[in-house]
């Protein structure tokens, strides 16, 4: 099995084999709480414009997203963990646009299969990669807009590497390093309402969900679904 680590947009579109695409704050830990709220799928895409338009089109039923952190005009939802955390998506079928997350899967082209992932799933991502044993994992850490690379998704990557090679990394070590991280700071920044501080912890609960996040390409659209273990 070769494991390849690498980082934001360039190397997603140079990615192959088994891909593992990674966005901690928040994309795929926004994701990860929507469908353990019932949502039955999100569809993947980077343009505000196209999820705009894909719901107008009646391909979804909520909207959920940012740019610069912020929720756009049109959308029902931020991409925001604490934002969502209580809410029932219960049947709903979400159209999902960030600015690193869903771009990233968007660029990942030459992959046979995505996943996305944070540390909420880590573990189950792991186990259901495995069971499928591929030749090639490519662990794609998003980053800042993915194009400047970010503590948390840099440490998933390792994280998940290490799981992937038979090694349990100690969780609180990690959360530590993530905590002193740039990308970090603004969560807890008042004059960035945007970044709620719960919205860190949410993302930093490590193993949290018994399920993967596993996409394919439906009628053209990168549609992302449940997937158990």
């Amino acid at each position: 099995m070769d494991i390849r680590l690498g980082s934001l947009v360039r190397d997603a579109k140079e990615a192959t084999g088994t891909v593992l695409i990674i966005d901690v704050f928040r994309a795929f830990t926004t994701a990860s709480i929507a469908f353990n709220n019932g949502a039955s799928h999100i569809t993947l895409v980077a343009e505000i414009e196209e999820a705009l338009a894909l719901k107008k089109k009646g391909y979804g039923d909520v909207l959920m997203g940012e740019v610069n952190g912020t929720k756009p005009e049109g959308f029902d939802f931020g991409n925001s963990p604490h934002e969502i955390s209580e809410v029932d998506f219960s049947g709903k079928a979400i159209i999902q646009s960030t600015r690193a997350g869903t771009v990233g899967a968007a660029a990942a082209t030459k992959a046979d299969v995505i996943y996305v992932t944070s540390f909420a799933i880590a573990r189950a991502t792991v186990n259901k990669v495995l069971s499928e044993q591929p030749d090639t994992i490519s662990i794609i850490a998003m980053g800042d807009q993915g194009v400047i690379r970010a503590d948390e998704d840099e440490q998933c990557g390792i994280y998940l590497r290490n799981l992937l090679e038979g090694r349990e990394p100690d969780t609180e070590s990690i959360r530590s390093l993530i905590m002193t991280g740039g990308a970090t700071q603004k969560f807890f920044d008042d004059s960035q309402p945007q970044y709620h501080p719960k919205d860190v912890e949410l993302a930093l609960d490590i193993n949290k969900y018994p399920f993967a996040i596993k996409t394919s390409r439906e009628s053209g659209l990168l549609v992302a679904r449940r997937t158990d273990i």
